[in-house]
């Protein structure tokens, strides 16, 4: 199966459930920015339920941006603050500590823009994962594209279906049950090696 599907930041359970199953994996370079999506936002497990983590980005003052121009706001000290909500929420978990060290640089990396972030994070998740894809970047937009299943609609958060996902064991169960489709990094810090077991297991249909 050939997919497409947005870069976004620590892509949630059902980006890398697709992607677990393609033999190819087109990533959408050529889209527009749009607000209120997993482009710059993911969300982990907090002592007190769902959290966000959004990466701040500067707006342009058109009516469009493409997202592959837009930069990161610097004058927030987001990385360290999404560290500190990762440290908080995950270093009791089983697998934080086999993990940490390969993703702790990535708070302290300096990058321009927001596409170009989450691609790195995107590969070391793969690395994490030991998950080997056969990537390319799109050159043009398309609305609709022949021969490839369409994973993009993924990137809205506002229209989250809801997953039959299979349950494990997360940190915080015992206060608000189970979460379904979090960041990547919980399934990751929860599961450890199995985590790519897990998510060739589960199963996620095109829309």
């Amino acid at each position: 199966m050939k997919i497409i599907i947005h870069p976004t930041y620590f892509p949630n359970i059902a980006h890398f459930v697709a992607m677990a199953k393609a033999k190819e994996v087109i990533l959408e370079f050529d889209d527009n920015f749009l607000k209120q999506t997993y482009r710059n936002r993911t969300y982990i497990y907090g002592a007190n339920g769902k959290l966000a983590l959004n990466i701040p980005v500067i707006h342009s003052q058109k009516n469009r941006q493409k997202y592959r121009d837009v930069k990161i706001f610097k004058e927030e000290k987001w990385q360290s603050q999404h560290w500190k909500s990762l440290l908080s929420a995950y270093r009791t978990s089983p697998f934080f500590e086999y993990y940490e060290d390969e993703l702790q640089p990535l708070f302290e990396l300096k990058a321009d823009y927001i596409f170009d972030f989450n691609l790195k994070c995107f590969e070391v998740i793969c690395d994490c994962l030991q998950l080997e894809l056969n990537t390319s970047k799109t050159k043009i937009y398309q609305n609709t594209i022949d021969g490839l299943s369409d994973f993009r609609y993924l990137v809205n958060a506002k229209k989250e279906q809801p997953y039959a996902f299979d349950t494990y064991t997360q940190v915080f169960n015992e206060k608000h049950n189970f979460i379904p489709n979090l960041s990547i990094l919980d399934l990751l810090f929860n599961e450890g090696p199995n985590a790519l077991n897990y998510l060739e297991s589960q199963t996620i249909i095109v829309q």
